[in-house]
């Protein structure tokens, strides 16, 4: 992606450089030419000459957010799987976890891409097929797009690794988080985190949805489980903390999940929607600990969860809840990062509200990247409807400005590594 970016940045900072340079077409003459008045001598012990000011170099990113259209910027909000860039595929091919997926870049994902721009694609098992073909599977895309992309994955280690668990692929495994977590020392989990962010690194991937920050307090969870570091506030945050450390020195981007806590939970967020009753007192001394100790380390990516937290807002999950992610995320917890919500499609948030509907909602209470990862067109969909709030002054667009900067200032940190 170094190259990629770097090609992509030259054209905007050949365009500033060539317009700083030039001339400008009403200057005034030169005074220092004409004849003028010789100064006294008191003048000429007293007057300092002026010190020419250096012209601040241009914010190459900022930039580039001028250079692009309202289509553009919204676009880079979305990430979607590959398969949905072939606009020929059906949706029930593309959620069939059995049928065949898409393993390399087509004519018509290329045009999709081309006129319909996105910010990143998310893969799947159903796009692995070998070392090779995904290595070249996403230099094509990436090659295919006017703008950087997030080649995302969910590859936390245990059951939830997309990669490792694929037998075409000879990589470490590990048992659990869970079982990480159990040592309590987090070099543990940072080696963890190096590991999986080697071999995704080596393989053309920049963005990886873990590590999960849960504290997992409810043994009945039927989708947290061992794939959070702990039961105990503190050893889930120091692993956490940890783990996302150990990605980023390979050079990929952590998402912390799920702010603000999905580990107390007896539900399934794919299939409806959990409430969790906890006080704010409890919130603060349990689920949100880690997410604290992230945020101190660094992070600059948290991706947000669907229940109801009443404590902190009685009408929307937190995923739609500006109290949960404009308030308490970016206000009191004072988070500078990117904010990426799971994906919209899941029952507790598309059978309630639709996932483009959601995908709006998300956007004005605080989150930079609503996820709608299956359907293109719903994600088309949903970026029209933000589009046209923003046009219809119904969204503020230096909000929205504000999360492009974050975009695309990640994508530039990647460009770095």
């Amino acid at each position: 992606m170094k190259k990629r970016f770097a090609a992509f940045m030259s054209t905007v900072l050949a365009a500033v450089l060539c317009a700083c340079s030039a001339a400008p077409k009403d200057v005034l003459p030169n005074k220092a030419a004409q004849p003028t008045e010789a100064p006294t001598q008191q003048a000429q012990t007293t007057q300092a000459a002026p010190t020419e000011q250096p012209t601040p170099e241009p914010d190459p990113v900022q930039q580039l957010l001028e250079e692009m259209t309202l289509e553009q910027k919204v676009g880079q909000l979305f990430l979607v799987r590959p398969d949905s860039l072939d606009l020929s595929q059906t949706q029930d091919q593309i959620n069939d976890a059995k049928a065949d997926g898409v393993t390399e870049l087509t004519d018509a994902m290329r045009q999709t891409l081309a006129e319909y721009p996105v910010g990143g694609v998310v893969i799947f098992g159903k796009n692995l097929e070998s070392p090779q073909q995904i290595t070249q599977f996403l230099d094509d895309l990436q090659q295919a797009s006017d703008t950087p992309l997030f080649t995302a994955i969910d590859e936390e280690g245990g059951l939830v690794a997309r990669l490792a668990n694929n037998a075409a692929f000879d990589l470490p495994q590990y048992e659990s988080a869970a079982a990480v977590g159990t040592s309590g020392n987090p070099e543990d989990a940072r080696a963890m985190g190096r590991t999986i962010g080697g071999y995704l690194k080596e393989y053309g991937f920049n963005l990886d949805f873990a590590p999960v920050a849960d504290v997992n307090t409810n043994p009945d969870n039927p989708i947290i489980g061992e794939r959070a570091f702990s039961s105990d506030a503190a050893t889930a945050a120091q692993m956490a903390a940890a783990a996302a450390e150990g990605l980023r020195q390979n050079g990929i981007l952590p998402t912390l999940k799920h702010f603000p806590g999905h580990g107390g939970t007896n539900v399934d967020t794919h299939k409806s929607l959990p409430t969790i009753t906890l006080s704010m007192e409890e919130l603060e001394a349990g689920p949100l600990v880690p997410f604290y100790a992230a945020i101190e380390a660094g992070v600059k990516s948290i991706m947000t969860t669907h229940i109801m937290f009443p404590a902190l807002d009685k009408e929307y999950p937190g995923t739609l809840s500006g109290a949960v992610l404009s308030a308490l995320l970016r206000g009191k917890m004072r988070y500078g990062g990117i904010i990426i919500t799971d994906c919209l499609e899941m029952g507790a948030i598309a059978s309630r509200y639709g996932a483009a509907e959601a995908a709006l909602l998300a956007a004005k209470a605080g989150a930079d990247m609503p996820l709608i990862s299956h359907s293109y067109n719903e994600a088309a969909r949903a970026a029209e409807l933000i589009s046209r709030a923003i046009e219809r002054e119904e969204m503020d667009a230096d909000k929205h400005n504000a999360a492009l900067l974050r975009i695309m200032g990640a994508k530039e940190w990647l460009s770095m590594q």
